[in-house]
């Protein structure tokens, strides 16, 4: 039950308030804003980081949460290694499918999103996405994975559960993000299964959301 309540928690009213930004464009691109990025990581992203890791020293020692986030290891890149090339693949396909079939299917490509336009914006857009990676990598991968063991002792089950929950609460990015979530929800929770590494997810789901603003630099 824990699990399912912290999901609600922390990731819906994140999904409600995201959902269409009011300074998104008549040309479906969302503008950045270092205002918003910056009030979001100060007013959620970094309390619903201290809720979860709370939660998760309940039920683990203060040495192995200690471990966990200070000790860097060499799965730590070789998840980064492996993860981030195959983000940016599925991102690649994801939006081919998404040219395809917005020309020939009449189905309507997601909005975009704006490059930072000076230093500062690009300090926060960093610092926002590399917690919003170690929000969701905690949550989805090494919290959940692991709460999921003795009611699922199989090991597709817990990813697919994972995977699924994961890509339901991007639905504010649309079906093109709900499956762009779960393919990449597949892979991170793979890798995670493969490695138990944190960091290293954590970092390759943050340099994929620093290279999709990375491409709206193109979108200008």
């Amino acid at each position: 039950m824990e699990p399912l309540i912290l999901y609600f928690v922390l990731f819906f009213p994140g999904v409600f308030a995201s959902s269409v930004p009011p300074d998104a464009s008549a040309a479906g691109t969302i503008a950045f804003s270092v205002i918003r990025e910056l009030g979001r990581t100060l007013t959620y992203t970094i309390p619903s980081l201290a809720l979860l890791w709370y939660l998760i020293s309940l039920s683990t020692s203060q040495e192995d949460v200690s471990g966990i986030l200070k000790k860097l290891k060499k799965t730590d890149l070789l998840s980064f290694i492996f993860g981030i090339p195959g983000l940016i693949l599925i991102g690649f396909a994801v939006s081919f499918l998404i040219s395809l079939l917005s020309h020939n299917k009449g189905l309507a490509p997601p909005l975009k999103v704006e490059a930072p336009q000076d230093i500062i914006g690009w300090v926060v857009m960093i610092i926002a996405c590399l917690g919003t990676g170690y929000l969701e990598e905690s949550y989805f991968r090494h919290y959940l994975l692991t709460k999921l063991k003795n009611q699922f002792p199989n090991s597709i089950a817990r990813i697919a559960i994972s995977t699924i929950l994961f890509s339901v609460c991007h639905i504010y990015e649309g079906p093109w993000g709900i499956i762009n979530a779960f393919l990449a929800g597949l892979l991170l929770s793979m890798l995670y299964t493969r490695h138990k590494s944190l960091h290293g997810i954590a970092w390759a789901h943050g340099a994929y959301n620093i290279f999709v603003y990375t491409m709206g630099i193109y979108n200008s």
